[in-house]
């Protein structure tokens, strides 16, 4: 099931503070949903026992047919789709209340055409829940990723086609930010031998597998240097009015 660091796991010990920040958002979002929700990019389903006590029913969609085959087995109340995206093919106009999107638009090519079909299938008056990584806080390239945006530029996207979008973020208390500094040294020493700055002009898909190799190290390192990585819990983030200064945009979009 975790064949990349990019899939965090929630049973490997050093990704969890990664894992604790990507379950976050899906706290907040079930305080918020209700109706008819729609996830873009379920995977394994790290949200979907909290999103699916919170939905009437809920609607999940993934590239990846092995992981939505094993979710609908274990969710028989709820719908998967396994499909690559966008466009949402299949899914009418007009027919979700909610739509959770948590670390997904950094990996779509026609990132356009992604907002413009979430606002497509949601129902007007509908929400769209997103979150992404804020590139500011980005410490190297990540290939797995198509791009990474800055605050104002991904705002802009959205209000394309949203007429309101709130803007919010995802940040860290102390502990949290405290294992992003060392996170952050322990990338430098990784990356001061890449002197030609080849992580930035190789095509992506020939640095995956040692972009994931070396976060594997740096996240094993890490775990085993004080055991801070261990002590991390999803109530270490909180959700910041400062989206720019915040490891991660939350936006909320309303149709």
């Amino acid at each position: 099931m975790y064949k990349t660091t990019e899939i965090t796991s929630a049973e490997i010990a050093s990704d969890n503070p990664v894992h604790q920040r990507l379950l976050f958002p899906y706290v907040e979002a079930a305080a918020i949903v209700s109706g008819q929700v729609l996830e873009i990019g379920c995977g394994w389903g790290r949200g979907l026992e909290l999103l699916t006590k919170a939905a009437n029913h809920y609607t999940g969609i993934d590239k990846n047919e092995e992981l939505i085959t094993g979710l609908g087995a274990e969710y028989p109340t709820s719908t998967f789709i396994a499909a690559n995206i966008p466009p949402l093919s299949g899914l009418a106009d007009n027919s979700f209340d909610y739509i959770v999107t948590f670390q997904v638009i950094e990996h779509i090519e026609n990132d356009d055409l992604f907002i413009k079909e979430a606002h497509r299938v949601l129902k007007p008056g509908g929400k769209l829940l997103l979150t992404t990584v804020n590139k500011t806080f980005s410490l190297t390239r990540n290939p797995w990723h198509v791009r990474e945006y800055y605050a104002d530029g991904l705002k802009s996207l959205m209000a394309r086609y949203f007429p309101a979008v709130e803007t919010r973020g995802i940040h860290g208390n102390n502990k949290v930010m405290t294992y992003y500094e060392q996170n952050k040294e322990s990338v430098k020493k990784l990356t001061r031998f890449d002197i030609f700055n080849l992580q930035y002009r190789l095509p992506r898909r020939l640095l995956q597998v040692p972009y994931d190799l070396m976060n594997r190290l740096n996240r094993n390192r890490l775990l085993q240097a004080d055991g801070l990585a261990a002590e991390i819990n999803y109530t270490d983030y909180l959700v910041s009015k400062d989206p720019a200064g915040s490891l991660d945009f939350f936006y909320i979009a309303t149709k």
